[in-house]
């Protein structure tokens, strides 16, 4: 006996949800690991990133 038509459509449909699922842990993992490795800028670089802002946002109105 065969497969209803019905059956496949629900497997591929449960295959792609799997598949998008997969791609977007995989995203978030990047994601996370980005600021971890800014964490290691030095404390001076930090402080000198820190006056740039500061300055930045004193200009505007």
């Amino acid at each position: 006996m065969g497969m209803a038509q019905g059956t496949i459509v629900a497997i591929v449909c449960n295959v792609l949800v799997a598949v998008l699922i997969v791609i977007l842990f995989v995203i978030l993992c990047k994601a996370c690991r980005v600021p971890s490795s800014q964490e290691r800028v030095p404390v001076l670089a930090s402080g000198q990133v820190q006056q740039g802002n500061q300055h930045r946002y004193l200009l505007t109105p």
